[in-house]
């Protein structure tokens, strides 16, 4: 098959499926959804579990609905301090699960520090502030920007850091974390991996990310210490735990999801 040829067919499965506006609606819903369970555990979110668990037992039966109902079944029956512990230990503490996404592409170089501007444009020029409350790369913040822009360009930063996600729910799954059905909910939405995203995956789990020893300016810089030698791992500028999205969707008993 000629090159061209190939090329064209790539695109075609992997460019988004036209969809209706009922099935955007529920897409948007699933990301909004996904972006607010993998926020901070804080009392407010722990306290909404039985909630949670009702509203997405009566979404459409789709594979996303599907592993985000394991995720909502282990969620609602934890401890709230439990959950803030196994949240800072799978996020905070692990170098193949942050949810920091340029991180996975572009390591500690300058070039993280550009696509992080990029970001910040991207939702800028939709008309969308995130009032700096997180670092525009943060997962339940690219999510919450895909609910809001849609399929096509909302979901872009989403597709971009494909291979990212895969680390992530790769490295969830293999710690045995309910936080990997979140991760499976939002990957079903998007096109599958090719063999070039599992070579990279791959290649990340084996060697991680590049690294430089550069700040990320203007987004400041990690200090001393930072990114520690192999085996050890310090978040790339992680906002306190009770900082959440300033969009994310909330949960009230006569409304369900936003």
């Amino acid at each position: 098959m000629p090159a061209l040829i190939r090329t064209r067919v790539r695109a075609a499965v992997r460019r988004p499926a036209r969809l209706t506006p009922e099935e955007t609606a529920g897409r948007a819903l699933t990301l909004r959804l996904v972006s607010l369970l993998l926020q901070y555990p804080d009392s407010e979110l722990t306290s909404a579990g039985r909630e949670l668990t009702a509203f997405v037992e009566a979404l459409p039966a789709t594979p996303a609905a599907e592993h985000l109902a394991r995720f909502t079944d282990w969620f609602a029956a934890q401890d709230p301090e439990a959950l803030e512990r196994h949240y800072v230990e799978m996020f905070d503490l692990r170098r193949k699960s942050s949810l920091y996404l340029t991180y996975y592409l572009h390591g500690d170089t300058r070039r993280r520090g550009m696509a992080l501007l990029t970001l910040n444009q991207r939702y800028r020029a939709a008309g969308w502030d995130t009032d700096g409350g997180e670092l525009p790369d943060h997962l339940p913040v690219v999510l919450e920007f895909a609910a809001l822009a849609g399929p096509g360009g909302g979901e872009a930063p989403l597709r971009q850091h494909r291979r990212g996600l895969e680390l992530i729910h790769r490295a969830l799954t293999d710690a045995d974390s309910p936080y990997r059905h979140a991760l499976a909910a939002l990957l079903s939405l998007l096109p599958p991996p090719t063999e070039a995203d599992r070579a990279a995956v791959a290649r990340l789990a084996a060697e991680g990310p590049p690294n430089e020893e550069v700040g990320l300016d203007p987004y400041g810089t990690y200090g001393e210490g930072e990114f520690a030698p192999p085996g050890t791992f310090v978040p790339p500028m992680a906002a306190p735990p009770t900082c959440v999205p300033p969009a994310a969707p909330t949960i009230t008993p006569s409304e369900g999801p936003r």
